[in-house]
This record gives C-alpha cells, structure tokens and sequence, in this order.
C-alpha cells in the first residue's frame, strides 16, 4: 500500500516496542509499549510448535470414566453468537426487514450495523461501524474476552481484520491518512471471521466518515442452516450475501447422504489401556491410523487428564463440541449410551468424525479431516508430528 509507513519508520519512532504481526487466527493489541495476544476460536488452546512434548506411555494409561473435578479456568463470561450469513443490503434496512429476518427460520440472532469504504493511500477498505458493547458477541471468543480491542475502539481507534494487516503491511500503533478524511491508528489485529471485511470502528467514527446506515446485516442460527434465499428475499435485488458458515454446510450435506446415516455405533469394549483403545477404535476408519487419534487425544486433553469444558465448551477426553457429538458421538463400549466424558465411547467417536472428513483416505484428505477437528493448519502439524512420533515408539 503506497503511502502506508514502513516498519522501520514506525521502529524508529517508537521506542523499545517489538511489534509482531498477527499470526492467522490471533489477536494483536497495542496497549502502550505492550502487546497482548490471544487465538482465535474455534482453536481451543494456543498452539506453540509442531515438535511433540514427551507424554506418558499410552500403555501404561488407564482410561476412566470417573467424574471430572477440575473443569479448568473458563473464559470471563461473554457468549459469542458468530454470524452465519453476512449480507450488504443496497439501502438502510427497515425496522420490519430486520424484524422479518429475525423470523427467518433458524436464525437466532440479527443485527444491523453501519458500514462504508475508505481509501487510505488510494487502496479501499471495507469497514463496519460498530457500538463496543452490542457488537461483541458478534466476534470470535477471544477477540470478545479481549477488553483492549473494544476499548480501543471506543477511543475511536481501527481494530483491523489480521489478514489485512499482513496484506497491506499496516504496523500496530501507526497512524493511518483516510483520504479526505481524518486519521486513525490501527490499535489492534485480529481475525474477526467476517469475509470482505478489513477492519471495525465505533459508530461515531463511521458517522463522520459518511458511511451507509444501517445497511450490514448479521445473522446468527446454529452452524449451517440459515437459508441464503430467504434473505436475499427480503434484502431486495443488489444485496450481497455471504455465507460465513460454508465448512458447516459442507458437513450437513455430508450427514444427509445415506452411506453416512446407515453407519453403526463401533463396539470396542473396556480395553485395558489408552493404546488398546487408541487401537481398537482405529478399525472404525479403514486407512486411519491409530496414531493419529492418539495424538488427537495428547493434544486436546493428555489422554483424558484435562477434560473441560473449555472456554468454548468443548466436553470430554477427545474435547468434542456437544452438537459436534449429537452427530458423531458412539456408543463404543456398548453399554447403551454415547458418553461424551467417556474415553470408550469419545476416543471411536473422534475416529467417525475424522472418518466422515476422509481421514481414511490419507495425504490431504488426512490433513484436512484435523483441519476440521480443530480450524488451525499448525494444530494439524502439531497432530500429525507427534503421530510420527507414536508410530517410532510404538514400532
């Protein structure tokens, strides 16, 4: 972007700060000389490196299905409701538009905010004016747990979308020319999950910059289920609709299809041992192997040490979301009831959620069926390294 300050400009003037950008699904925040960073749902622990840490012998762990005492620390409290659908209607939306997609059938939640272009050095950027306190829940749980960004906002500042930054090269703590408008700093990076969008400020920023009122529309239902049709219905001919949610689609149509409904519970038993488990639930998925779902199980709760709920609420040994298990939870022990908590029936469990993704087929399918275990290409690497290291120890 032409025009923007380079790194070392921005170096240069401020003193003793080592600003680091954004990686993909992070939050960077600028507080003065510090920085604070988080990751991003629906990565549910921050991932360190891909080089597996030593980790008890799976042989000599016992699976059990006692009560978990120590859930761990939760978040503080804000409950996201992620946009499905993002739509950008051609005028403002009336008051009996947003009252009729709020009817729409599976949507939960609909909001309506101020949105507009600027050009900063000639290149334009998308952005949303947004009250701090309404828009929220709107975002990625830590992005919401995260007061700097809102504060930030508030302050009139521009919290910028993470890929953005990495894409125009903008510096934390920079001031930014609007064209024929005032400047603004870019306080934070982060992935805000909203497709075509580069970045929020307040409602009062976005006033004075003219931009369109009322006009961006958010909706918010369970994972792939709102209807595209019926809000390009009531938006009107020139809207823009986005689906947001379009993997969750893809596993719905998956779901639907009937080799995938006339699927079995797998019965594995009590095996004596986290490997025989590991093992045995293996079977479930021909071209899976049992190494992956042992690193699954070392990564998201040390085979059954740490088993939530986490601060996205993911439950159980495997860390399984609960409507994730309504569709693939099985009763692998077979002793009539698919436990999310319990390692026999969440371990096969995991190995038919990957089944579904084509873990069987190996290679990229392999990777991408982690991929949709937890949505981080290095929680992939991180799975898949200390696989290798399982199939040399257990050789």
């Amino acid at each position: 972007m032409s025009g923007l300050p380079s790194l070392r400009a921005v170096l240069l003037t401020v003193l003793g700060v080592l600003v680091v950008t954004a990686v993909a699904g992070g939050v960077v925040v600028l507080m003065g000389d510090d920085l604070v960073r988080t990751a991003q749902e629906p990565v549910r622990r921050p991932i360190t490196r891909a080089v597996p840490e030593a980790a008890p012998r799976l042989d000599q762990l016992v699976p059990t299905t006692a009560p978990v005492k120590d859930f761990g620390q939760g978040g503080p409290g804000v409950t996201v409701t992620p946009p499905r659908v993002l739509a950008i209607a051609p005028a403002t939306v009336s008051r009996r538009t947003r009252l009729a997609l709020g009817a729409l059938k599976h949507v939960q939640k609909a909001a309506v905010v101020d949105a507009g272009a600027v050009k900063v050095a000639g290149t334009s950027l998308n952005l949303l004016a947004v009250d701090p306190a309404d828009f929220r829940s709107w975002t990625p749980q830590p992005v919401a747990d995260q007061p700097a960004v809102w504060s930030a906002l508030a302050r009139g500042e521009l919290v910028a979308e993470a890929g953005t930054t990495r894409r125009y090269g903008m510096i934390l703590g920079a001031m930014y020319q609007v064209d024929g408008g005032p400047r603004l700093r870019v306080a934070a990076s982060a992935t805000l999950g909203l497709s075509g969008v580069d970045g929020l400020v307040s409602l009062e920023v976005g006033r004075s910059l003219g931009f369109a009122k009322g006009v961006a529309v958010l909706l918010h239902g369970k994972p792939g289920t709102i209807a595209e049709a019926g809000v390009r219905r009531l938006l009107g001919k020139g809207a823009q609709v986005v689906v947001l949610d379009a993997a969750s689609r893809t596993q719905r149509q998956q779901q639907q299809q009937p080799q995938q409904q006339q699927q079995q519970p797998v019965t594995v038993g009590r095996p004596n041992s986290y490997l025989d488990l590991y093992k045995a639930a293996a079977t479930r998925c021909p071209g899976l192997s049992w190494t992956v779902l042992a690193a699954i199980g070392q990564v998201e709760s040390s085979h059954g040490r740490n088993n939530g709920p986490s601060s996205a609420g993911a439950l159980g040994p495997m860390q399984f979301m609960p409507a994730t298990w309504k569709h693939y939870g099985v009763d692998g022990d077979g002793d009539g009831k698919a436990d999310i908590w319990s390692p026999y029936d969440a371990v096969p469990g995991a190995a038919n959620y990957l089944c579904a993704n084509g873990a069987g087929k190996g290679g990229a399918k392999l990777r991408k069926s982690i991929w949709f275990y937890n949505h981080s290409w290095d929680y992939v690497d991180k799975v898949m390294g200390i696989a290798e290291a399982y199939a040399r120890t257990y050789a």
